[in-house]
């Protein structure tokens, strides 16, 4: 249980801090900036793990977190323009 609740919560930072970097005006709720900061986590998890910086099992570092979050901000954007 705590394990999901820290996650969420890592999530919400992670969503915040890629929020503020990206240039822009990301209008979405604090759910969404949950599921952003996660999304991210685990991308940048996934991507680590293919090119070796992490091992099996191991989490992502906040500023690949971030940083795969923004990712994940830009491609929203892209897709949310076309519309």
């Amino acid at each position: 249980m705590f394990t999901f609740i820290g996650t969420l919560i890592v999530g919400f930072v992670v969503g915040l801090i890629a929020r503020a970097l990206k240039p822009g005006d990301d209008r979405m709720g604090w759910i969404m900036t949950i599921l952003l900061g996660v999304a991210g986590s685990l991308i940048a998890g996934y991507v680590g793990r293919a090119l070796g910086w992490y091992g099996p099992g191991q989490p992502a570092g906040w500023i690949a977190s971030v940083i795969g979050a923004i990712v994940v901000l830009v491609i929203y954007g892209m897709i949310a323009r076309r519309r």
